[in-house]
């Protein structure tokens, strides 16, 4: 028995001499004590816990090298490999982890919408629920400050930048048509509908340099990655009908979404300025399939449309108007993978194709246009810490473009290009700490038809200022090449850049948001002809030049008052430009100096209703008067519009909407077009530009089917 005792001893000895302490102390960045960090060996269920001085001690059998973890919420997990016992009075200092949501965000030039956005100016449902936009994702963002009003044409002009400078993307793939066909005078509306989209970005400058061929700015549009649940949507409408339907499967799902609009009936009941043969009518249809694999996530996305308007329009210099008919066809087809490599590495790819047919009567010249165009892009990331990332990738453009004219004089001439870019962009996130961080890249392009090469650098950086708000600043070139206006004639030309200087300031509090930003743009090389309009005979070059400044200023707010929900932007441009066949350099009869939106939406509770506003005020817009001396020499009457809409809920899944847009009724003038000869007295008698109608009324019925049995088309509603 004595013997027994002894050797228990003895082995408890051992036991007790071979167990090793480790030991030390945790601090913070700014040297204060962390209380509660987890502490152990990789392994093992050795470790031990911080206490209120930050120590920790705790004792380990193990031997030789190991691995040594010591993490705590908000801060970067603290690795170290070695021998046991030199891990001794260790003072480690945790880094803050830049990753969580009050870190620094690159925001300078940018709006984001959605979800997973740190800091979102707008949601993707405000786009169906502003009184303005009419369900059009443009029109929406149209009451965002750096934009400017051009009611008659309804494009995004951006700062200075005419309608063709800026650029959309699906799933960041190029679109190559993405507004519906029109006439002079009617706004065009975005091809897709908002529904399929839970992300938006909207870039008024100072983008990443992964994308190129936009002088002003690019629009992401990101659909659904994967819906919540299956349900069919019904739509009836004042102007027409949609159809929706979304099913899922244990890794894959498709969303169909189909419209008819037919213009008819409405203009049967508001007849407007137009003289209408046959009333604007299009059917329209998209799809988007989603496949989930072991490690990403396939879409394959597509619509197509088909439109068709005939009418007369007033024309001063011909009493019996202006004849006018298109027929249009459109089909666009993205498809796209993303997917991790590894736990670092992650990969994007993706193709679009777009083809375009046009077919147009203008009094008696006919033109049919056919555009067939191809966006191909592969982009990798490196995740190589939380402070530092990664990005590099390449992408190919291709546009094939064919015009047939024939009038009384010309039978069949024929003007087209081709149109292929090569571009390669290398881009690194650079976090310091959360509150500084960098973005720095480049981006080279090599333009066939000019065979020419740019070279583009993009940079931004962020500074938190406090823990609701950072300052921001960004600086990029950008290049794009002509419009198809210009290069279905001429070919022998450069590529047309700018340089952008961003300044921002952002305050991010409890759902209150306010930006102010400032920013300055020069434009160099763009294109100049000589005639009235581009056409064969014009002579082109690229001695124009201009630059735009301004300033511009956004406040949401969602708190201050119960149930209601509202923004207010503004945005002051000064922007002068010679091009095109400007005489000299002018303000651009696109431009308005002053823009002011202010939109908001009330929910009543007892009327089971939410209320919505947008009004909008734009200064006049410059134009030609030949009575006087000068160039672009006088401004129109400043815009005004004021547009209401209702939702009622009458059931959990069903919805009445209506809207009313410009309710009181403002007449408008977008410009005044003059006689081509004086009258007797040598004056040029004019007509104003009005809108073909001063309201637009719409009435809809929405009926959601779903597994829930609670969702609607308003979800907020």
């Amino acid at each position: 028995m004595k013997n027994i005792l002894i050797i228990i001893l003895v082995f408890i000895s051992i036991q007790i001499h071979a167990q090793k302490t480790i030991n030390g102390t945790v601090f913070n960045s700014k040297n204060v004590p962390i209380t509660g960090a987890n502490i152990y060996l990789e392994g093992t269920y050795d470790g031990s816990t911080t206490d209120e001085n930050g120590m920790f001690s705790f004792t380990t059998p193990e031997e030789g090298t190991q691995t040594l973890i010591i993490s705590y919420l908000s801060y970067e997990t603290f690795t170290m490999v070695g021998d046991v016992s030199y891990m001794k009075d260790l003072v480690v200092k945790l880094r803050d982890d830049v990753s969580t949501l009050d870190a620094v965000v690159l925001s300078a030039g940018t709006f984001s919408a959605g979800d997973n956005s740190k800091v979102n100016v707008l949601k993707p449902l405000d786009v169906v629920t502003t009184a303005s936009a009419l369900g059009d994702f443009v029109g929406a963002l149209q009451t965002l400050p750096g934009t400017t009003t051009v009611a008659e044409d309804g494009r995004l002009f951006v700062r200075g930048g005419d309608a063709n400078e800026t650029q959309i993307f699906i799933d960041g793939i190029r679109v190559f048509t993405p507004y519906t066909p029109t006439t002079n005078n009617a706004p065009t509306r975005g091809r897709y509908s908002p529904f399929l989209f839970d992300g938006i970005t909207f870039s008024t400058g100072g983008y990443s340099a992964e994308f190129g061929q936009a002088l002003s700015s690019v629009l992401l549009l990101n659909t659904i990655d994967e819906p919540d649940q299956e349900k069919t949507d019904i739509g009836i409408m004042s102007v027409g009908a949609t159809l929706g339907n979304t099913q899922k499967w244990e890794n894959s799902s498709l969303s169909v979404n189909a419209s008819y609009i037919n213009l008819a009936p409405y203009n049967a009941i508001f007849p407007n300025r137009n003289d209408w043969i046959k009333p604007f009518e299009t059917a329209s249809g998209e799809a988007v399939f989603r496949k989930k694999t072991n490690a990403g996530l396939f879409k394959l996305y597509g619509a197509f449309d088909a439109t068709n308007f005939e009418l007369m329009q007033e024309d001063i210099n011909n009493s019996d108007g202006v004849y006018f008919k298109l027929n249009n066809n459109n089909v666009y087809v993205n498809g796209s993978y993303q997917g991790a490599l590894n736990d670092t590495w992650t990969l994007f790819g993706g193709v679009s194709y777009t083809h375009a047919k046009n077919n147009l009567n203008i009094i008696e010249s006919v033109i049919k246009d056919t555009e067939n165009s191809m966006h191909a892009k592969l982009k990798f990331k490196n995740r190589i810490s939380n402070r530092l990332k990664l990005y590099f990738g390449g992408e190919y453009f291709a546009t094939d473009f064919t015009e047939n004219y024939s009038d009384n004089t010309i039978n069949n001439a024929t003007y087209g290009y081709n149109n292929n870019i090569a571009a390669v962009y290398a881009e690194a996130d650079i976090f310091i700490s959360k509150k500084l961080a960098f973005k720095s890249g480049i981006r080279g392009e090599y333009s066939e038809i000019f065979k020419d090469f740019t070279l583009a650098p993009r940079l931004s950086l962020a500074y938190k200022t406090s823990d609701k708000s950072q300052i921001s600043l960004a600086y990029g070139n950008f290049y794009q090449n002509p419009s198809s206006n210009i290069l279905k004639f001429s070919q022998d030309l450069k590529t047309q850049n700018t340089s952008h200087y961003i300044f921002n300031y952002q305050y991010n509090a409890d759902r209150r948001l306010f930006r102010a930003e400032a920013y300055y743009k020069k434009y160099d090389n763009l294109v100049k002809y000589d005639t009235e309009f581009a056409n064969p005979d014009s002579h082109f070059n690229n001695e124009g030049f201009g630059f735009a400044k301004g300033i511009d200023f956004f406040w949401r707010d969602s708190k201050s008052i119960k149930n209601f929900d509202y923004w207010l932007s503004y945005s002051l441009l000064d922007t002068k430009r010679d091009y095109n066949n400007y005489l000299t350099k002018s303000q651009p009869n696109f431009a308005n100096t002053h823009n002011l939106s202010v939109v908001g939406k009330y929910w009543i509770d007892d009327w089971r209703s939410q209320v919505g506003i947008s009004y909008a005020l734009a200064s006049g817009r410059t134009y030609t008067n030949p009575n006087e001396t000068g160039f672009l020499n006088n401004k129109t009457k400043p815009y005004n519009s004021l547009s209401i809409n209702w939702a009622y809920l009458i059931s959990p899944q069903k919805i009445l909407y209506a809207s009313v847009n410009n309710v009181l009724g403002f007449r408008n003038i977008n410009g005044y077009q003059y006689a081509n000869t004086p009258d007797m007295n040598g004056h040029f008698n004019r007509r104003a530009l009005r809108p073909a109608t001063d309201q637009f009324f719409f009435v809809g019925f929405f009926w959601t089917i779903s597994e829930d049995k609670k969702s609607n088309q308003l979800d907020n509603l």
